[in-house]
């Protein structure tokens, strides 16, 4: 994986609070696990950012490397990766995801 989409990835996590490498994007979620975690943030109010990973190979390839994370989606808060929906939905269901959306904010 290029150097370029590496440094191009650690970039966009710095700049948004809360960012989403994800299928699809909000308007639009093109799998049910990238839609859950989208849901998710939106039920808690959050202000997220997403990329679509099917319309750049390049960078779903590159973020799985980034974060030695096998699925899409992953998520990214405060430049710290949470990881995938399963975790997300944990997080949000013992109410530490809120604690977490409210520290970006």
């Amino acid at each position: 994986m290029s150097s370029e989409v590496q440094k191009t990835i650690a970039d966009d996590i710095k700049k948004h609070k809360i960012l989403m490498y994800v299928k699809g994007n909000k308007g639009n979620p093109m799998c049910g696990f990238s839609k859950m975690v989208m849901d998710i943030f939106l039920d808690l109010g959050a202000d997220f950012e997403t990329r679509d990973v099917l319309s750049d190979p390049e960078v779903r390839d590159g973020v799985k490397e980034f974060t030695q994370w096998p699925t899409i989606p992953q998520i990214f808060i405060n430049g710290e990766f949470i990881g995938g929906c399963d975790i997300v939905r944990d997080l949000y269901t013992s109410g530490e995801l809120k604690k977490m959306v409210d520290a970006a904010k």
